[in-house]
């Protein structure tokens, strides 16, 4: 019979489920602590989603993102960690139930993350494709180059370009990457590879419902942004959203309609609840309400961090904080020290939200990044852009292989594995369905 098998404590058990930016850096700031911390993921690794994209167009390995969270906390003696999927919550008596069994807890903290949000389209749910897990990159790969190969089998253009034109959805830093990827794959990578391929044929859309790409950068940033895609041969349609998509053609708000067999979606995220939690404290887009102190609302004892957690007492953002990694780690590193607190019976500090800056990575010598008042472009952004990813990756080898990656393609303009490695790579939405991401 599966059980947890996790050894029995008379310290404090701290249950962190999810082990992404947020669950990660809580379990670390609790090394020293005298409580027994038991880490719970449905994967064993920690995953770097915000390179995901590249894994998904050729530009880096899926090994080069992922880190083993075993080999992470190696060294903590006081951390447990179990691959499981969480399935239910008994709150009343401190019992989470997993996959692996009931797993008791004193301290209980939700760092689950989001889920590609569809907003409800039942179409493009079922024929889009979702980029939030590394399988689901590697498929997205696979696809990609099959669609290349199986354009060498027909000689009609017009049969050739639904396979070739590949539309984001989204003007967002992740949408505005991927644009900027598949631009690049079309420059460097087509003639190479694809030369009896006509370059006119593959067509690259970036579709954003509002008036601007990266709508959370200046107008300024977005208006170079907008002229940087542009450049490289993106069509870009702000203002115009897709109404629908049946795997073979978009339609969109304007009326207009692409032909297609490749429609990324990158519009939105939400949040991924635990059954269990209330109803009523759960928003509709997924994320459970919190309070100052990443308190889940009703309990002292339950805590929500990162994408799933919903705090709305700082005016600076009253729809809540941005679903992005800094207010994860942040986040973490604030409770973390409030659970010392609460076991000395002290008072604990409200979380104080530091918005190091965004920043954005277009293509080749092009990036747009925005901290402490400073706007940055150009060259000179996309080292920094660069630097800043390198130095967050866990792990001396994956910072190593990254960067000798990278150095390897300025140079030589080539790109990663662009082999086929699993049969039936074209049934990508049924693979996102199985996988649950």
């Amino acid at each position: 019979m599966i059980q947890p098998n996790i050894p029995e404590t008379t310290q404090p058990r701290i249950v962190i489920v999810g082990g992404g930016f947020g669950g990660v850096n809580l379990a670390k700031q609790l090394k020293h602590a005298p409580v027994q911390v038991v880490l719970l993921d449905r994967n064993n690794y920690h995953l770097f989603q915000p390179l995901l994209y590249q894994v998904s167009t050729a530009g880096l390995e899926p090994d080069s993102i992922a880190f083993p969270l075993r080999g992470i906390f190696r060294k903590q003696r006081n951390l447990v960690f179990r691959m499981a999927e969480v399935t239910g919550i008994r709150s009343a008596e401190n019992i989470l139930e997993t996959g692996i069994g009931e797993i008791h807890y004193d301290y209980l903290v939700f760092a689950t993350g989001s889920n590609t949000n569809f907003f409800g389209n039942k179409d493009i749910e079922d024929n889009a494709i979702g980029m939030k897990s590394l399988i689901e990159a590697v498929q997205i790969r696979n696809y990609v180059v099959k669609q290349f190969e199986e354009s060498l089998l027909l000689q009609n253009p017009e049969e050739i370009k639904p396979k070739l034109n590949f539309v984001m959805v989204g003007g967002g830093p992740t949408g505005v990457e991927l644009a900027g990827a598949f631009a690049e794959l079309r420059k460097y990578i087509m003639p190479k590879d694809y030369p009896t391929l006509p370059q006119s044929l593959m067509n690259v859309y970036l579709i954003e419902a509002g008036p601007k790409v990266l709508p959370s950068f200046s107008e300024k940033t977005s208006q170079q942004t907008l002229e940087a895609l542009q450049e490289i041969g993106v069509r870009v349609l702000t203002n115009t959203g897709v109404k629908e998509y049946d795997g073979k053609t978009v339609t969109l708000s304007t009326g207009e309609l692409i032909q297609t067999q490749s429609l990324l979606w990158s519009a939105g995220v939400k949040g991924i609840p635990v059954k269990g939690i209330p109803a009523d404290i759960i928003l509709p887009n997924g994320r459970i309400i919190v309070n100052e102190l990443n308190q889940v609302k009703g309990f002292t004892n339950i805590y929500a961090i990162g994408d799933i957690a919903q705090m709305t007492n700082d005016p600076r953002f009253p729809k809540g904080y941005p679903m992005v990694a800094q207010v994860a780690i942040q986040q973490g590193k604030n409770v973390a020290h409030n659970l010392m607190l609460s076991m000395e019976n002290k008072p604990m500090k409200g979380f104080n939200y530091k918005d190091l800056g965004s920043m954005a990575t277009i293509g080749r010598n092009r990036a747009v990044a925005e901290f402490a008042g400073m706007r940055m472009s150009g060259y000179l952004a996309w080292i920094a852009w660069m630097i800043v990813h390198l130095l967050s990756l866990l792990g001396f080898r994956n910072k190593l292989v990254v960067f000798i990656n990278w150095f390897y393609r300025y140079f030589t303009y080539e790109r990663g594995t662009r082999i086929i490695i699993k049969r039936g790579a074209a049934n990508i939405v049924k693979l996102r369905q199985s996988i649950g991401a």
